[in-house]
């Protein structure tokens, strides 16, 4: 099985937020003529450059040094990395062709947010940089709950 650095990790969820900001950035221009999910989009692309900026800034701070547990948490990170919302040329972030109406969009969101915000809580266990990750989590899950709430006037 393949493991990961915690400095790999770390720079995963760099180019994560990278992605993510494409993907706002693009959806807000594809629902532009939608005021509300536009307006959304644009908060959360960046909301997204912001988070990646604070990655970055850890990668300066961790050592070559890997926690203790790192063996335990890198398998179940590596499945978060292997799913389909993650990274990677043949994952569904790259290749938004798959994304036609704004409901769509909302639960790509929604799906994408989640995978991210489990990956975050896993960093959290093992960084000892707990403030940036935790006000990255709180962003992340108001993120949810604005798709969410958002979801619920298309249903």
């Amino acid at each position: 099985m393949i493991t990961f650095s915690v400095r790999e990790v770390v720079e995963q969820a760099v180019q994560t937020e990278k992605l993510g900001n494409e993907f706002y950035t693009k959806m807000a221009k594809k629902f532009e003529d939608h005021n509300e999910l536009k307006k959304l989009f644009e908060l959360l692309a960046a909301h997204e450059l912001k988070h990646g900026t604070s990655f970055s800034g850890m990668k300066d701070k961790i050592g070559q040094e890997e926690p203790a547990e790192w063996n335990e948490v890198t398998p179940y990170l590596r499945a978060i990395v292997d799913s389909e919302f993650f990274l990677g040329k043949d994952k569904c972030l790259p290749s938004l062709e798959h994304v036609k109406t704004a409901l769509e969009a909302i639960e790509f969101s929604l799906c994408f947010e989640r995978e991210t915000l489990l990956y975050y809580y896993s960093l959290r266990e093992t960084l000892k940089e707990k403030d940036v990750i935790d006000a990255i989590i709180r962003e992340e899950k108001s993120h949810i709950v604005w798709l969410n709430n958002l979801r619920k006037s298309f249903v």
